[in-house]
């Protein structure tokens, strides 16, 4: 999708390189090397729901979702993955704990990858052989989750708690066993509940070897709160070029996790960036509602899809140059909207027909650029696999 060009200089990247890390691919999804940080969530539905588990996933498909993680904690679920693999659009991933029987229905189904917790899965070290040679045969990914809340009680007594340590020492013991029997499709991750011990966790494990690593602040909390762990982590690691997929875990809505994701990537350039509000923030020298102001316009073209800044701004200090900036803006006050389009005052309106006149505009954008502004469709499924729905 082609970017709005108002002839402003590029800003340089600040963020390091990329580490080296081994590509896999997680279904048609590339995970590592020079592929694109993916971002992933997880469903919230019983999976055995075949029809609301499908309709979860095309939504947030729609949301932007690269690859998605469905539960697995029962039988019921391992035999609705096949109906479930085949009608997803993007690679499902299987999150396997204590059965290690489901991790090869999960392989069988097709999963594009499983994600295996070996501090939880009985007999886990046992069947290593045996499931690379599955997932092998089948071109399944694996993922070695290692989170604090499941780590092993030997390294827990070791290091005294679930330090960035003790959770690097579980993930690299067993990426050797894989190892050892040949098997490289894997990547890692080592989740914790604190930002700070989960950033040094993934220095470290970026440090002992090239394994792709997916990011996550594991029970992040609320939206809010949890929105500030997952961007302050993945923003320091990714700045840093470590982390290859990322999923933000929040307790809200998944697609709210997709939406925060993506804008973490666009925020740091990973992303090219969609739809962007600047807004001043509250103050005394504005001279309009800026908050009423702003939320009317964000709501207004909340559903483009194509990349456009739209400036809304209060006062005469920074209002117009930001405007000026914007691919469209508005400097308020006095009762009127000075309102710019690539760096220039097309019109002046009168304060009631600002929100109006940037929708208006910014429709007139996209459509010569041939874009669309539309949301994303969204399918529905309530038909399919309805004979596996309690």
């Amino acid at each position: 999708m082609s970017e709005i060009n108002l002839g402003i200089p590029p800003v340089k990247r600040i963020l390091a390189p990329r580490s080296k890390t081994r590509k896999i691919m997680v279904g048609s999804v590339p995970v590592g090397g020079d592929a694109p940080v993916s971002v992933q969530s997880m469903t919230t539905t019983l999976t055995s729901n075949v029809g609301a588990t499908l309709q979860q996933i095309a939504e947030l498909t729609a949301a932007g979702c690269d690859i998605i993680r469905v539960a697995c904690p029962s039988e019921d679920d391992a035999e609705a993955l096949p109906e479930i693999c085949k009608h997803s659009s993007i690679p499902v991933v299987a999150d396997i704990h204590f059965q290690s029987r489901y991790v090869f229905q999960a392989i069988e189904a097709g999963c594009g990858a499983v994600r295996v917790n070996p501090g939880n899965i009985r007999a886990f070290d046992d069947q290593v052989k045996e499931i690379a040679k599955a997932a092998s045969d089948h071109g399944t990914a694996l993922r070695i989750g290692v989170n604090a809340g499941s780590l092993d009680k030997r390294l827990y007594e070791k290091y005294g708690g679930a330090t960035p340590e003790a959770l690097v020492e579980s993930a690299v013991w067993e990426a050797s066993l894989f190892e050892d029997v040949g098997f490289h499709d894997f990547a890692i991750s080592v989740k914790h509940h604190d930002p700070l011990t989960m950033i040094q966790a993934y220095r470290l494990l970026s440090q002992a070897g090239e394994w792709p690593l997916h990011l996550g602040v594991t029970e992040a909390g609320p939206q809010f709160q949890g929105t500030i762990k997952s961007a302050t982590a993945f923003g320091i690691l990714l700045s840093e070029g470590i982390g290859d997929t990322i999923r933000v875990s929040l307790s809200a809505p998944p697609v709210e996790e997709v939406k925060v994701g993506l804008e973490i990537l666009r925020c740091l350039g990973l992303r090219k960036r969609n739809f962007e509000i600047v807004s001043c923030p509250s103050c005394g020298r504005s001279q309009v509602d800026v908050c009423a102001l702003a939320n009317e316009v964000n709501e207004g073209l909340k559903d483009i899809t194509y990349p456009l800044r739209v400036a809304v701004m209060g006062c005469i200090v920074n209002g117009p140059g930001e405007a000026r900036e914007a691919d469209l803006g508005v400097a308020s006050g006095n009762g009127k909207g000075k309102i710019f389009i690539k760096g220039k005052v097309i019109k002046t309106v009168p304060e009631s027909e600002i929100v109006t006149t940037l929708i208006a505009e910014a429709n007139r954008l996209g459509q010569e650029l041939g874009l669309d502004s539309g949301s994303p469709t969204v399918e529905t499924f309530e038909s399919v696999g309805a004979g596996n729905c309690p």
